[in-house]
């Protein structure tokens, strides 16, 4: 996508919110829960609507843009450069029998220990210009049905840099699927909350996947989730969104959040296998683990301070790193300051790589094993 598309879309993202914002009253002030987000970022409390044959229509959107600098770039990569983050929209029915939620506009993903790709290309490589659609068939308060294309179940960060503590995502992140195709159900009771899918896995278009995620809450300030994702069947695609090992395997999450005072802290551990496999032409099976910890303080209501911590390793002569048996960690720091619907944030981090394969690495010739970034992200979360 070129520049004057880009402008485009954010255009549209502008004038829609304009034009719902004049025609139409004002939800109850109520942030949106989808999409997710986690603290200290918050959505618009009091979302634009419209009223449609008595249901009303929620309209959001993110404009926002990013600065990043960092050390030994790789080939394709930049030192320094600007670019947006988010020109996004939401348009979303959340109530009824029948509800819906469609996604649309140009984002960039940025994550530690990969290069940065722009908003102008990194759409037209992963989940194009509708990243998330699906609608929802809700036939009680406890239980629901979605199809589309969703959110995955796995992990502890989301997708866009919006939703999150920090600006990138982290080293567990690149391991995990972001998005996928197909359906999902949902099911609630008293603590629990239940969650099952059949997808495509890493947006493979081969719909050979299971997932689950299977949440308690203890009480008002902890919650305990478990998180998997098995494949059914080997394939053999293989693209920028579908990394081949990744996506022929089986990954696991347990996570912990506890929220107390002024604290959010989340633990959480990630355990990867892919097994060899001729068809999926994957001669060599490899594991991966690692563990991370993100937590946030707030300062006050409009200043924060989020951090992570994470490690991961892997074994097996199958690269799921940055070669077979190679290692990583990283360190972030991402202050963060929003007054209403306008935020700025910044972001130091630094990454390491340990056993890696020469090349693989970071720098002109992949031979440098760490990388310091600095980042800025700002803009407005309609």
């Amino acid at each position: 996508m070129n520049l004057l598309k880009t402008t485009w879309l954010a255009g549209v993202a502008a004038a829609s919110l304009g034009l719902a914002g004049a025609t139409a009253a004002y939800a109850d002030p109520n942030p949106m829960s989808t999409p997710a987000m986690t603290p200290p970022l918050s959505a618009n409390p009091d979302p634009a609507a419209i009223t449609i044959g008595g249901s009303k229509i929620y309209i959001t959107g993110q404009i926002t843009g990013i600065g990043l600098s960092q050390s030994n770039s790789i080939p394709g990569d930049k030192d320094s450069q600007v670019d947006l983050s988010n020109a996004q929209i939401e348009i979303q029915k959340s109530d009824g029998v029948f509800q819906f939620f469609v996604q649309a506009g140009a984002y960039s993903l940025p994550s530690l220990g990969t290069p940065y790709v722009k908003a102008s290309d990194l759409p037209q490589e992963t989940f194009h210009y509708v990243p998330n659609a699906f609608i929802k068939i809700v036939p009680n308060a406890n239980f629901n049905i979605q199809a589309g294309i969703l959110p995955t179940l796995i992990g502890a960060e989301y997708t866009f840099t919006f939703q999150n503590m920090n600006i990138a995502r982290g080293l567990l992140w690149n391991q995990e699927p972001a998005i996928s195709r197909g359906v999902q159900a949902n099911f609630t009771q008293g603590p629990w909350a239940v969650s099952l899918a059949w997808t495509d896995g890493y947006y493979s278009g081969k719909y050979t996947t299971g997932s689950t995620l299977i949440t308690y809450t203890v009480g008002k300030e902890d919650t305990v989730a478990f998180a998997g994702s098995a494949q059914f069947q080997k394939t053999d695609k293989s693209s920028f969104a579908t990394p081949v090992a990744q996506n022929n395997g089986d990954i696991f999450n347990l996570i912990w959040t506890h929220t107390e005072g002024n604290w959010e802290v989340m633990p959480y551990l990630q355990y990867g296998h892919t097994p060899a496999s001729t068809k999926a032409g994957l001669p060599a099976s490899g594991s991966e683990w690692g563990g991370a910890v993100l937590a946030k303080y707030n300062f006050t209501p409009m200043f924060s301070l989020a951090g992570r911590a994470e490690y991961t390793s892997s074994s097996g002569d199958q690269s799921l790193l940055y070669g077979p048996n190679s290692k990583a960690y990283s360190f972030t720091l991402t202050p963060t300051w929003q007054f209403k619907t306008f935020f700025i944030r910044g972001e130091l981090s630094y990454t390491e790589l340990s056993g890696f394969t020469l090349g693989s690495g970071f720098g002109a010739n992949g031979d440098k094993n760490s990388q310091s970034r600095a980042m800025v992200e700002t803009g407005f979360l309609f």
